[in-house]
């Protein structure tokens, strides 16, 4: 029995592709920091900081998608690997923000000093 070779290389130019426009896209943002995205804020976080976690959470799953073979998978294995994983990054990212902004309103708005 023969296995035939099946070339890969425009898959590969295409997760390369879709990579490197979102990461230039982070980069872009990060250095010109356009002011409407950068002083309105949503949630207590401004509205850039949110599109970079967007933009990360993105590239992540699409890095798990692509190179962990996942679009083959069935959507039951898909789903036990991904879904947890997504719920686990958005709790953390709640307790995490959540606790910062605690945290810089008890120095902010206290006596207790600044001292780290």
């Amino acid at each position: 029995m023969s296995h035939e070779h099946v070339s890969n290389t425009g898959r590969i130019w295409k997760v390369f592709g879709i990579l490197s426009a979102v990461t230039i896209i982070e980069v872009y943002l990060g250095i010109i920091k356009p002011e409407f995205l950068h002083m309105n804020n949503f949630l207590s976080m401004n509205l850039l900081n949110w599109i970079f976690y967007a933009l990360t959470i993105f590239k992540a799953y699409y890095i798990v998608w692509a190179f962990m073979h996942m679009e083959g998978e069935k959507s039951t294995l898909r789903n036990a690997v991904v879904l947890p994983v997504i719920f686990l990054v958005l709790y953390i990212l709640f307790i995490l923000l959540t606790e910062g902004d605690y945290i810089y309103g008890v120095f902010k708005n206290s006596t207790i000093k600044w001292n780290f």
